[in-house]
């Protein structure tokens, strides 16, 4: 039996309303928990058993037609993920899957006609129960559609991976099964309607009523449904090259993916109940597998703990923001121009060198405004604002009257120290003085001021507009008011922020560091770049090595490792490899392969490693430099670790973030002598 003791039951709620044209009324199931839109409707066994009483209830009215819609702005998230952790045998798993499947099928199998009013987001087994309905209207007000289970380890479970691609397509079906997942992307309701998801589109105001008199139409034969037919000639070809991508990128490492892969291929030909049965099996294995576990520890980081961020002082000491200054003009900040001004829709301001500088950011930020207005993502008017917000000048004395002041210039201790000396001077005694410094010591920058307790670190992450993480950084003096407005601050530009403390490259830099420093040592010790760059393939990660050093740029990626050189010389390597490639000005990479040219010039060297050998040193260097961090309290706890390297570094969800990895794997264990999280966190229970 299935047991959710903590379920928030969605219950189906029937009424029967009167439609103009239809002789009979309609029964309409609304789904709603009880709670407003920020608790959204999910599946859990109550919830099912609620919406199959509800079938029941308006088929034995004989209505007109049977129609599911949610509350505002929710239709239905899927399942109630939280019970997964109940379910401890496989058969728990195979029955939850069995029940969705019987419970929705009803909808199918009807003979009375079942619509789905998407009046809100729907994702997982919220889609997939508008997929049983014989029709789907959507609003255009509707924030997320998708199937995005693949990203948590799992697959569309619940008849998703059968009814989609006989819907749409292979192509179609691929995409939002796999690709969207994978990429962290929903559709909209446009697209939903483009792809065939959805069989027509209404706008919010007079969405339901709209819906019901649709649904009259196509019941008295004045409106047609028409969908193509499915190409069933190219469905092969379309997987094939599915599967290529996937190789290519995941290198076979992510289970759910691979099962979605058969799911889909089965369905060209299988027939609905063969097809929903394997379903169910696949579900089962992976609710029972280590990587759906610790895919749901990373979402709940994500959805959870990112949003309430431990150890942060009071929000009712945070100081308001009226205005920001930006020093420096370069790319890095100018992106941060664009970022405050259109989250805090306060007056930002750049400075620079000179005259030419200045125009040049602030006309970069001109054009990201331009180029948003013109995907139609932006209307005029809000584009003219923002012009309005973002100007320039070569005098630093426009700072005056700001109150939060960040730098984004070249990491060099002495320069930011003198630019800070230079601004103590201009801003009011309550600014906030933030350093988006990536390596270097917020304590050591802030040491010679009047008033070092306002300076704090505020460190992005580049792309600063895709990249959600936001490492916070509190110096030996900063205060708790200028913490509390740094984290109100990172909270209004929507970023996930993460207190650390001053240490040196803080959490996401100094763990890449280690590892990029465990390559190149490899490198050094003889061993080619293509063996060295293919070692951690088996765990699926988003960028090989040398790929995410192109990234990060070899210049900057030396930089940061001769700071922990410096700090830690008997763990952090000085490469001379490394410095070769910088001195030589020479790209990683051309057209997505390892440059030859890098190739020849580090060429060489006395002990060569293996690829598992390379991977072996690179996940114990990992262990053993996480555990030195949480001793030093770098960190509150091994979350935030592993919070900071999916939001910063993109380590993979199905990996549960590093420390799940680490302890899972043993080499924990092996190299700390003890596991970072308690057994059955990140993992299944022991």
């Amino acid at each position: 039996m299935i047991e959710h003791p903590n379920e928030v039951v969605t219950k189906a709620l029937v009424r029967f309303v009167r439609v103009p044209g239809l002789a009979k009324a309609a029964a309409l199931i609304t789904l709603d928990n009880g709670f407003d839109h920020k608790k959204p409707n999910s599946f859990g066994p109550g919830g099912l058993a609620s919406l199959d009483a509800a079938i029941t209830a308006a088929t034995e009215a004989d209505p007109a037609f049977i129609a599911l819609t949610g509350k505002p702005y929710i239709f239905c998230v899927g399942a109630d993920i939280t019970g997964i952790p109940y379910l401890t045998d496989r058969e728990q798993a195979v029955e939850l899957g069995n029940l969705g499947h019987r419970v929705f099928a009803r909808l199918k199998n009807s003979d009375i006609p079942t619509f789905a009013f998407i009046n809100g987001a729907a994702l997982g087994g919220g889609l997939e129960v508008a997929l049983h309905c014989h029709y789907r209207t959507v609003s255009g007000g509707a924030a997320a559609l998708g199937l995005p289970e693949v990203a948590i380890g799992l697959i569309p479970g619940w008849g998703g991976s059968q009814l989609l691609p006989n819907l749409i397509g292979a192509p179609g079906a691929a995409q939002v099964i796999l690709q969207n997942p994978l990429t962290q992307k929903v559709l909209k309701p446009r697209q939903a309607v483009e792809l065939g998801v959805a069989d027509q589109l209404f706008e919010p105001a007079d969405f339901l009523e709209r819906s019901l008199a649709w649904a009259a139409g196509v019941i008295g034969g004045e409106v047609i449904v028409q969908r193509p037919e499915v190409d069933k000639d190219m469905w092969d070809g379309v997987l094939f090259f599915a599967k290529q991508q996937l190789d290519a990128k995941l290198h076979g490492a992510v289970p759910s993916a691979n099962k979605a892969l058969e799911l889909l291929a089965l369905a060209k030909d299988a027939t609905f109940e063969d097809g929903t049965a394997a379903e169910t099996e696949a579900l089962a294995d992976l609710i029972m597998g280590h990587e759906s576990r610790a895919s749901l520890y990373a979402f709940d980081l994500v959805q959870r703990r990112a949003k309430r961020p431990v150890g942060v002082p009071d929000s009712s000491l945070a100081r308001k923001v009226t205005k920001v200054g930006i020093v420096g003009a370069g790319l890095m900040a100018s992106q941060l121009a664009l970022l405050f001004a259109r989250r805090l829709q306060v007056p930002v301001v750049l400075t620079d060198l000179d005259q030419t500088r200045v125009d040049k950011g602030v006309g970069y930020v001109h054009d990201q405004i331009d180029r948003t207005v013109a995907k139609g993502r932006m209307d005029e008017g809000t584009a003219a604002k923002l012009r309005g917000l973002v100007s320039g000048s070569v005098d630093k004395s426009v700072f005056a009257d700001a109150d939060f002041v960040i730098e984004a210039v070249f990491e060099n201790l002495d320069l930011k120290k003198q630019i800070w000396a230079e601004l103590e001077k201009i801003v009011s005694p309550e600014a906030v003085l933030a350093t988006n410094t990536s390596s270097l010591s917020v304590t050591a920058m802030a040491a010679e001021l009047d008033h070092p307790e306002r300076v704090v670190g505020f460190h992005f992450f580049n792309p600063v507009a895709v990249l959600p993480l936001l490492e916070i950084i509190r110096g030996e003096r900063t205060d708790d008011a200028t913490l509390a407005t740094a984290f109100a601050v990172g909270k209004e530009l929507r970023k996930s922020s993460v207190l650390v403390s001053d240490a040196p490259a803080f959490v996401v830099n100094r763990l890449l560091t280690r590892f990029t420093s465990e390559v190149f040592k490899a490198v050094d010790a003889g061993t080619p770049l293509e063996t060295v760059d293919v070692a951690l393939d088996p765990l699926g990660l988003p960028m090989r090595p040398i790929a995410l050093l192109q990234l990060v740029g070899p210049a900057v990626a030396y930089h940061v490792g001769e700071t922990l050189h410096r700090a830690f010389p008997d763990r952090f390597g000085d490469s001379p490899n490394l410095k070769k490639i910088v001195d030589a000005g020479l790209p990683l990479m051309v057209d997505d392969e390892i440059n030859p040219e890098v190739g020849k010039l580090v060429a060489g060297g006395p002990a060569p490693l293996s690829s598992e050998e390379v991977r072996e040193n690179a996940l114990a260097a990992l262990a053993e430099e996480i555990r030195i961090m949480l001793d030093e309290g770098v960190v509150a706890e091994p979350q935030d670790i592993d919070l900071c390297m999916i939001l910063g570094a993109g380590w993979p969800f199905h990996l549960g973030g590093v420390t799940p990895y680490l302890d899972r794997s043993g080499v924990a264990e092996r190299v700390t002598g003890r596991r970072f999280l308690p057994p059955g966190v990140g993992s299944l229970p022991a």
